[in-house]
């Protein structure tokens, strides 16, 4: 394993490191029954390395009822077979680390199956028992009514009742997103003491870091409080004050870092944290985690002065905390970014540039599975809807989670089963995925999989010749015309063009665009840049 990612090889590899994210369900299926899984992932290790990115975060694959596709844990120490084996786990963690890739795994700390060990014992046990005190069980108003106005992220009340037609059970039971998945209670230090059995079991098999899943809303407000109001949740937990970002969550995080410390060689604590950058921005405090992503960054449109904003308020963020940010414009939660920037040929161009500008800037970066395809959202039939919030709140996010497409040829789900005769993949691919096919973008030198490949290649050399350094700042701006611009030092910038003409650039050498600059000097619309200052 190399220790400096794509960043400067005496710093912390994780700093300046691009993470590929795979959706497992969805990247590739090794034994044909239409789900992604862990041979699959073996299988196609070679092509995320010739991508020549630093690290691979996988999302969920333990034991689960896969309500909501993995974020339901029932174990939190073992290999869901519908995905593979440990063995399997075992062999791609090895392989992955030969070719100098380190491996990030979810762990899902708020909240866990209602089929897990743990709640079930919860259930079955007497109201006010310790076996309940794992979780937040409470109980109702004398009419009927949950312990509180609290509502899921998916939909609906946030409270279900343990036991409907029991006349001695009247509690509820919480859980911020659906009734599967019920929040443990962080009050109990018995939560705490058993994650951090969990955290030891993974990183003592030797995985490079973790992402903590909703990492803010860990602990609720003391007493359960009623929320401000009892409207729908907009922009997830973030509606409700009550169930995030509380001062107790802290300290869970100074206790897990100071767990990855003792390791060697260094683990890193990713929290997906979203909140506003300065809130965020305290959970990289130099004794808690390692990186938060720029969660701010994922909401954007395509607007330059709200760019330059949030990368402002990062920036100011960092200079009183200490980490980078971590970028990322796609996720599995997230609408594609070419069509939240507009579909079609332009947001096509806008994709393909806002990728380039976020692998420019200071600190780490995640590219989401087919991001580095130009893929878009795709209209997943009605009936064939699988998200837990499209049955509860009407939003789907499947169509971010269907399967890659491998191959032109339709056969084999477009190269997705890697094995013949295969089952029909877990989500139906569109008639026209295979136009998008890896092996076409690997043949095409203007594809957005090779501007992906060239630019982590100029990335290496900036920071092999000390240009690009992961401590380095930003200082953002909008010049005339919309051409965003965001300085790293005195010697390179990223330029994208979110205006409508072409633009002229400040002085300089470019070393890679998006798409090539039809006159020297100047950006088209929907265009992205590097520059190194003249």
């Amino acid at each position: 394993m190399t220790s400096g990612g794509t960043g400067s090889r005496s710093d912390p590899w994780w700093e300046s490191a691009v993470i590929y994210q795979v959706y497992p369900r969805s990247f590739a299926d090794g034994d044909g029954d239409g789900v992604g899984d862990l041979a699959g992932i073996l299988a196609r290790l070679p092509y995320i390395a010739s991508l020549g990115v630093d690290g691979i975060w996988l999302t969920p694959f333990q034991p689960s009822p896969q309500v909501d596709q993995g974020y339901d844990v029932s174990d939190y120490c073992g290999v869901d077979p519908l995905f593979g084996t440990m063995e399997q786990f075992d062999e791609l963690l090895g392989h992955a680390h030969s070719l100098s890739l380190h491996i990030l795994l979810d762990v899902v700390p708020n909240h866990c199956s209602s089929e897990h060990p743990l709640f079930q014992q919860a259930v079955a046990a007497a109201p006010n028992s310790p076996e309940r005190a794992l979780f937040h069980f409470e109980d109702g108003h004398d009419d009927g009514t949950p312990p509180n106005n609290w509502q899921s992220v998916f939909g609906g009340p946030a409270w279900s009742r343990v036991n409907p037609g029991s006349a001695t059970d009247q509690q509820w039971y919480l859980h911020l997103f659906s009734p599967a998945q019920p929040d443990w209670n962080w009050r109990n230090p018995l939560v705490g003491d058993y994650f951090e059995d969990v955290l030891r079991f993974w990183l003592d098999k030797g995985v490079d870091g973790l992402r903590i899943d909703v990492a803010h809303a860990l602990f609720k407000a003391d007493g359960l409080p009623d929320a401000p109001t009892a409207g729908a949740v907009v922009d997830g937990l973030r509606s409700n004050p009550q169930v995030s970002d509380q001062e107790e969550v802290h300290a869970v995080y100074r206790r897990w870092r100071t767990l990855t410390d003792a390791y060697t060689p260094e683990r890193v604590l990713v929290g997906e944290v979203n909140l506003d950058p300065r809130r965020a921005a305290r959970y990289t405090r130099s004794d808690e985690m390692h990186q938060a992503f720029a969660y701010a960054f994922l909401r954007l449109g395509w607007d330059a002065t709200a760019w330059a904003s949030v990368g402002t308020e990062l920036e100011t963020a960092r200079l009183e905390h200490g980490a980078s940010p971590t970028w990322a414009l796609e996720n599995h939660d997230i609408v594609r970014s070419a069509t939240r920037f507009g579909g079609g040929a332009r947001g096509t161009a806008r994709a393909r540039a806002g990728l380039l500008a976020i692998l420019g800037l200071p600190g780490g970066a995640y590219i989401y599975q087919g991001q580095e395809l130009g893929l878009t959202e795709v209209d997943v039939p009605l009936a064939a809807r699988a998200d837990p919030m499209w049955a509860r709140g009407g939003v789907s996010r499947d169509g971010a989670r269907v399967p890659l497409p491998w191959t032109a040829s339709a056969e084999s789900s477009h190269g997705f089963s890697l094995t013949a005769p295969a089952s029909e993949p877990w989500l139906p691919l569109p008639a026209s995925w295979g136009s998008s096919a890896v092996e076409l973008h690997r043949d095409n030198p203007d594809s957005t999989l090779r501007l992906v490949v060239a630019a982590l290649e100029v990335r290496r050399q900036l920071a092999t010749k000390g240009i690009f350094a992961p401590d380095d700042g930003g200082t953002w701006r909008v010049a005339d015309g919309n051409l965003l611009i965001c300085e790293r030092g005195p010697e390179f910038f990223v330029a994208v063009a979110m205006g409508d003409a072409p633009v002229q650039l400040p002085a300089g050498s470019v070393l890679i665009s998006a798409a090539p600059q039809a006159v020297e000097g100047w950006l088209e619309p929907d265009n992205a840049a590097w520059v190194l200052r003249s």
